[in-house]
């Protein structure tokens, strides 16, 4: 663990250093570069570790600051109602890093979103052994209107499709879909074409589609996931955050 702390905290310094200001005005977390956010589910070092690569600056999801202690991790700033941050870890964080929200209505992954300003988000610790959970973090993915989300597991990168999604892929690339409303969309450069298709989450869903080589999507509003193997998150990073 030790390694893993020597890799993450000049790292995480030198982000704080170059322009993210504290106090954080109204509760909003403002960074210029990319947020990993890190929830309470399972996740390995690794997982984690490839998140910051990507998005250097640590947020927290309530429990997640939990993870983040015991990975040796001072996350710029913890988001929740903080029911699940244990005592000492919260005791230990700097002033003005909790941000407490108790509204009961929205889950503490949507606190965060609501709250914190950046290119963009990779979360990690949200696909964990509670489907409830990560079913409750897709929803929100769809509904977000803010900052591109992406989320990460073990196996695959999610995020919502927004506008065209435009991905380099090679033949034989996995691309899943899978709607939370009902959407309907047009395709190229995939096995099945989805166009004339009506997906819904009761009826229709593509999961299991591949590639045939580049692949352009668009979609007629919000609803659809789309499900990537986690060796094209930089890929996926790119179509996000222009679409």
């Amino acid at each position: 663990m030790g390694k893993l702390k020597d890799f993450f905290w000049p790292r995480l310094c030198s982000v704080a250093a170059i322009g993210i200001n504290l106090p954080m005005p109204a509760g909003i977390v403002r960074s210029s570069s990319p947020v990993t956010l890190l929830g309470a589910g399972r996740v390995s070092p690794a997982l984690v570790k490839a998140a910051l690569k990507h998005a250097p600056t640590l947020v927290a999801a309530d429990g997640g600051a939990n993870m983040a202690a015991r990975l040796g991790l001072s996350p710029l700033a913890v988001i929740g109602d903080m029911d699940s941050v244990l005592p000492q870890v919260r005791a230990a964080l700097p002033a003005g890093a909790a941000i407490e929200v108790s509204d009961q209505d929205t889950t503490d992954f949507e606190k965060c979103l609501a709250r914190i300003e950046a290119p963009f988000l990779l979360g990690a610790g949200f696909t964990g052994a509670r489907i409830d959970h990560a079913l409750a973090v897709m929803n929100a993915l769809v509904r977000h209107r803010g900052p591109p989300c992406l989320i990460l597991s073990d196996a695959d990168v999610i995020f919502a499709a927004r506008g065209e999604v435009a991905l380099p892929l090679r033949a034989g690339t996995r691309v899943s879909l899978f709607p939370m409303a009902p959407v309907r969309g047009r395709s190229e450069g995939l096995r099945w074409p989805i166009a004339g298709l009506a997906f819904a989450p009761d009826s229709r869903i593509g999961t299991s589609n591949m590639a045939t080589g580049p692949v352009r999507m668009e979609f007629d509003g919000p609803g659809m996931l789309v499900i990537l193997p986690r060796a094209l998150l930089r890929q996926a990073i790119a179509a996000s955050v222009r679409g």
